[in-house]
């Protein structure tokens, strides 16, 4: 059989990839730490009469015990097929720590768990961010040296002392993004021994009940709509959309890459063509 899972499947854009990845595969894990609303989702997922069984698995991704059974129970399960990540903290959610930890160092624990699994045909999508792509400049080699060591014990005490703003949520949640970014390029060789890829899917402005939060909390969310190429915030489906694309047979000769799925913004602030209206 084959094995999907869907992390931060619970709401937003993981519940929105949990409806596609369900009818890609046999049998799909929904992962999420909120355990009433997972219970929720894959009774909906149910009714849908999608595909596959659907089995939720309450898990918090920077448990690394937790994402050793999560990894040993696809294993049971049959052949891993595909994998989006999309669980992770906006900077209003959590302090520098806890975004670092849960979007970064938690990425890194669930590569590393799933990696042994991944097998010719495997796809594994990470979420990224733009805020990297807009916030940070192409490279930042102290700090990137850093950022590539995600598991190493004393990872939040080298990277404070390598970024010393990263106490700043919002700088917190910009880092942690760029480790995702680097992370997918860095695992894309090792996946593709296997013949299996890894790519990232990059959100812009996305109307989620995360992203009306952050977008409560500071105005920078309406002004990037205003500077896109397509002038709205995009939809949840609309992500769930190209992390399906990464995820399909379609995309087989895809790996290692970044997809934004941001209505244009990081183009046309790149290309000196945004404007506010």
């Amino acid at each position: 059989m084959t094995v999907g899972i869907v992390t931060g499947a619970a709401r937003g854009m993981g519940a929105a990839c949990a409806a596609r990845v369900a009818d890609m595969v046999d049998v799909l894990l929904l992962v999420d730490r909120n355990e009433a609303s997972l219970s929720a989702q894959a009774d909906n997922l149910a009714a849908a009469r999608t595909r596959a069984d659907v089995e939720p698995f309450v898990l918090d991704v920077k448990d690394a015990a937790g994402v050793t059974r999560l990894a040993a129970r696809a294993a049971e399960l049959g052949q891993l097929r595909a994998v989006a990540h999309a669980a992770g903290v906006s900077p209003t959610m959590a302090d520098w720590r806890e975004i670092l930890t849960i979007n970064l160092i938690g990425t890194a624990l669930l590569v590393d768990a799933l990696r042994p699994l991944a097998s010719e045909g495997t796809a594994v999508v990470c979420f990224g961010s733009v805020a990297p792509l807009l916030a940070l400049g192409p490279a930042d080699v102290p700090a990137d040296a850093v950022l590539d060591e995600p598991l190493a014990t004393d990872f939040l005490e080298k990277i404070l002392e390598a970024v010393p703003d990263v106490e700043d949520q919002g700088m917190a949640y910009t880092w942690s993004k760029r480790g995702v970014h680097r992370l997918v390029r860095r695992e894309a060789v090792a996946f593709g021994q296997v013949g299996a890829r890894i790519c990232s899917v990059t959100p812009g402005i996305i109307d989620t009940p995360m992203g009306r939060q952050e977008a409560a909390a500071r105005d920078t969310n309406d002004m990037l709509v205003q500077m896109a190429a397509i002038k709205r915030e995009g939809l949840a489906e609309e992500v769930a959309a190209g992390a399906a694309f990464l995820l399909s047979d379609e995309a087989s000769f895809i790996s290692g890459i970044d997809l934004p799925v941001d209505g244009g913004v990081v183009a046309a602030i790149r290309s000196g063509g945004a404007t506010l209206t």
